[in-house]
C-alpha cells in the first residue's frame, strides 16, 4: 500500500482504510462509561476517599444522666474522636450514639483542647432489659462453654422492680459474615437488639442496600444498611430478631489488649495503665448468672 499515494491524493477508496481500529478484548467494555450510560458526572471518588475524618458530622454523646450533641471528627477500628464543650475524664464511661442501633459504650482515651479519644467498648453489647441480657448470656455460655457447668439448672425468675445493669462488663463479643454486592466481609458485632445491629466493617456500604448478616452456619438475617459512619455501619432487620439466637453463634472472648488507630494516639495524655474496663472473666460470667438466678 502506497502510503503517500493515500495522504496525498485526492481521492480515496471507502472501502480501504489507513489504520483498523481495535477491537476490545473479548468483547468487554474499556470502562464503566461505556458499560453504563451517565446522565451525570461522578461527584467523587468515594472508594479512594478517606471515610475515616469526618466533616459537621453531629452525634449524641451519653454522659451521667445528661445527654450533649458533640461533633464526630473521626471514627474507624474500634474508636472515635469527638469534640465539645465536655468536661471527661481519662477512663470516663460514656455513650456514643451513631444512630439507629448505635449505641456503643466507650471510655475516655485521652483529653486535649476540647477533643477527646474515645475506645469503643470490647464486648458485644446486648441491647435489652437487664433479665433479658442475663438469660441470653446464660444459655450462650451454656452452649459455647460446656465446662462451665451452672450449679442452678432453672429458669431464672423475674424480679419485681426496676431493671439495673450490673457495673461489670461480660467478656463476649460476636462476628459474622456480611454478603453484599457480591461480597463477603467479615464484621464484628458492636450493638444488637430486637430490631437491628451495629457493625464493624471495612467495606464500603451503602444506606439502602440489603446484605445478608450470617452469625452461624444455619443463622443467617436480612438486613437494610440504615446509616454508615467510617468503619462502622448501622443494620436493621428485616423482621424481629431473637436475641437467644445468639446461642446458635459461638462468641469470642474479648481481649483486653487493644491498639488505637493513629489519630487516637496522644503522647501528651497518657492513661493510667492500670485503670481498664474492668470486664469480667467467663467464670465470673458464669458466677454472676448463677447470682442472678438465686434472687
Amino acid at each position: 500500500m502506497n502510503i503517500r499515494a493515500k495522504i496525498l491524493g485526492s481521492t480515496r477508496s471507502p472501502q480501504e482504510v489507513i489504520l483498523q481500529s481495535k477491537k476490545p478484548k473479548s468483547g468487554r467494555p474499556e470502562s464503566l462509561d461505556d458499560l453504563i450510560a451517565r446522565e451525570d458526572a461522578r461527584i467523587n471518588h468515594s472508594r479512594f476517599e478517606d471515610r475515616h475524618r469526618l466533616l459537621d458530622e453531629k452525634v449524641q454523646l451519653k454522659h451521667g444522666r445528661n445527654t450533649h450533641e458533640v461533633d464526630l471528627i473521626n471514627i474507624s477500628g474500634g474508636g472515635a474522636m469527638i469534640g465539645g464543650d465536655l468536661r471527661l475524664k481519662l477512663w470516663e464511661k460514656v455513650q456514643l450514639n451513631l444512630g439507629e442501633n448505635g449505641a456503643v459504650d466507650c471510655a475516655v482515651r485521652w483529653v486535649r483542647d476540647g477533643r477527646f479519644g474515645l475506645e469503643f467498648a470490647h464486648e458485644t453489647r446486648i441491647d435489652c432489659g437487664a433479665d433479658e441480657q442475663a438469660s441470653v448470656l446464660r444459655e450462650v455460655v451454656r452452649r459455647s462453654f460446656p465446662d462451665l457447668e451452672f450449679e442452678a439448672d432453672h429458669a431464672p425468675e423475674r424480679h419485681a422492680g426496676p431493671e439495673v445493669r450490673g457495673e461489670g462488663r461480660h467478656p463476649l463479643f460476636w462476628a459474622g459474615v456480611l454478603h453484599h454486592d457480591y461480597e463477603s466481609t467479615p464484621v464484628r458485632l458492636r450493638n444488637i437488639s430486637t430490631t437491628g445491629v451495629m457493625i464493624e466493617c471495612t467495606a464500603m456500604l451503602t444506606v439502602g442496600s440489603e446484605p445478608l448478616l450470617q452469625l452461624g452456619p444455619d443463622l443467617a438475617v436480612s438486613t437494610t444498611v440504615a446509616w454508615v459512619l467510617g468503619d462502622q455501619a448501622g443494620l436493621r432487620f428485616s423482621s424481629p430478631f431473637d436475641l437467644h439466637d445468639l446461642a446458635r453463634s459461638r462468641p469470642r472472648l474479648a481481649g483486653a489488649e487493644w491498639t488505637p488507630p493513629d489519630y487516637l494516639a496522644d503522647d501528651g495524655a497518657e492513661a493510667d495503665p492500670d485503670n481498664h474496663w474492668g470486664m469480667m472473666s467467663l467464670g465470673q460470667l458464669r458466677h454472676q448468672l448463677e447470682g442472678f438466678l438465686k434472687r
